[in-house]
């Protein structure tokens, strides 16, 4: 792990941008060392992996599920999870609604677009959220709160390709501010940066960078 890393990125980040520190495949025993150094927001990818390391350490950690999330795996961080970055369908909103009901609580969620030019991620489109925004079925979801969005930029070393699509993501977002949200103080997140690109997500108005190898080193993708 890389604590001078992480001390470098945190003193560079303006006033209003948070670091979800990705500790997805990491020992506990990591994120333990990271907690001591002053971090308190941590992002996982898969749920019982996340209930896993929520069980064993100290319990104000603020746990961010950032990967696809599974209906059939959403049981596993409801009871806790303090933000779900990767809502990227009404069907699953839906299950995580129904999932904070019977736990008593109302769970904070992104919206995930799909800006990059690749197929394989996953997230609206601008047509299908604002669809599910009208529709009147999402009003009558009382157990999620939709407080922003994110994206995740096409993998390309074409820096002004990522800049032009975390700018976008910001225009989505601008948007539905304007349009959905204008009345809603929590609708403020941006969800945008990863190791490699963070810099330009700041730049294009990111409030939340996930940042996982820079910190923690390559993956070994075992706990």
């Amino acid at each position: 792990m890389n604590i001078e890393k992480y001390d470098e990125i945190r003193a560079s980040l303006p006033s209003g941008v948070r670091l979800v520190a990705v500790s997805k495949f990491k020992p506990a025993e990591d994120i333990a060392a990271l907690y001591q150094h002053g971090q308190r927001v941590f992002g996982e990818n898969h749920a019982q992996e996340m209930r896993a390391k929520h069980e064993i350490l100290p319990q104000d950690i603020e746990w961010h599920f950032i990967g696809h999330l599974q209906t059939n795996k959403i049981k596993y961080i409801a009871p806790y999870v303090a933000l779900i970055h990767s809502i990227d369908s009404f069907s699953l909103l839906k299950e995580v609604n129904k999932a904070a009901v019977k736990n008593g609580r109302t769970i904070p969620c992104l919206l995930q677009f799909h800006i990059a030019d690749e197929e394989t991620k996953f997230g609206f489109s601008q047509t299908e959220c604002e669809e599910m925004l009208q529709s009147p079925t999402f009003k009558e979801l009382k157990n999620v709160e939709i407080h922003g969005v994110m994206g995740m930029a096409t993998f390309t070393e074409n820096q002004e390709q990522i800049r032009m699509e975390f700018r976008h993501l910001h225009q989505i977002f601008d948007h539905l501010k304007s349009k959905y949200f204008s009345d809603n103080a929590d609708f403020k997140e941006i969800s945008m940066g990863m190791t490699d690109d963070y810099t330009i997500a700041i730049s294009e108005g990111s409030t939340l960078i996930r940042i996982g190898s820079a910190i923690f080193g390559p993956r070994n993708y075992q706990l």
